[in-house]
């Protein structure tokens, strides 16, 4: 399991959505994020298959971690990177109790504006794993594929 240290990051302070989520953060780098959920039955559709939106909010978690760097320096204090706009891409269901394990990593930066791809994985209930040390080293199906647009703002 990783290191506690090593994945604090300060924008999950008061982040009352990824707490509600269950989620946990398996790692932090420079444009990188690997973090995972436990799929609840509260968080399933009409189908008793994973709401989109679950899946959805699991990847942008770690879209937003691999954004933001967790220890800002000189030139980012007063920036934020938000989401500029998203697409996702729904491949197989992922059901109660599996483990939904989002792996964010930058591909492009230029200037206030980036690009991120996030695979969403689904591994059977009661398997665990660390962070994947790439997108090939999969801790699951693949079921999802995100790629997010960021730029960086002032903060309020």
């Amino acid at each position: 399991m990783a290191d506690p240290e090593a994945v604090a990051h300060p924008i999950l302070t008061d982040d009352y959505a990824t707490q509600w989520m269950g989620l946990q953060v398996l790692a932090l780098g420079d444009g990188s994020a690997t973090v995972a959920a436990t799929l609840r039955r509260e968080m399933l559709n009409g189908f008793g298959i994973a709401h989109g939106g679950m899946i959805f909010a699991i990847a942008d978690s770690a879209f937003a971690l691999a954004c933001n760097p967790h220890t800002p320096d000189e030139d980012q204090a007063g920036t934020i990177t938000v989401a500029a706009g998203v697409d996702v891409n729904f491949l197989a269901p992922a059901h109660v109790g599996e483990r939904i394990t989002a792996v964010a990593a930058r591909r492009a930066q230029a200037g206030r504006s980036g690009l991120y791809d996030v695979q969403v994985f689904a591994s059977p209930q009661g398997q665990q794993s660390d962070a994947p040390s790439s997108f090939d080293d999969a801790p699951g199906r693949l079921i999802a594929e995100f790629r997010g647009r960021s730029r960086t703002i002032p903060q309020r």
